[in-house]
């Protein structure tokens, strides 16, 4: 079976989408990113996925890759994934949450994986 973008919004609430456009946006500012579609996500990759992107009915669960630890009080959850790779998730409720520090992470997540 094919997976598509579009299928992640249905049922979602509109925010959702607003989103997820403001994150690619952002995303672009630093190259080409390819958006993978998956079963239950959508993989953003540079020349491999430096995030990935879970729709819930009114929110995103950002993952994102990085070779270091994020110190803050937006991340939910850290999970070590290697002996050098970490993915740290954080959850975005409003396009304005998609501001200079996330896009700073996922500038350096995009690095790493291009």
């Amino acid at each position: 079976m094919e997976f598509k973008v579009k299928d992640h919004f249905e049922n979602k609430e509109k925010i959702v989408s607003e989103i997820y456009q403001k994150l690619i946006s952002e995303c672009e500012k630093f190259g080409e990113v390819t958006q993978s579609p998956k079963k239950t996500s959508i993989h953003l990759d540079a020349k491999s996925g430096f995030a990935g992107v879970y729709t819930r009915k009114n929110c995103l669960l950002l993952h994102i890759h990085t070779n270091f630890e994020i110190d803050s009080n937006r991340i939910e959850k850290t999970e070590k994934i290697s002996a050098n790779r970490l993915k740290h998730i954080i959850r975005i409720a409003n396009p304005s949450e998609i501001d200079e520090q996330v896009a700073n992470w996922l500038e350096s997540a995009y690095k790493l994986k291009s």
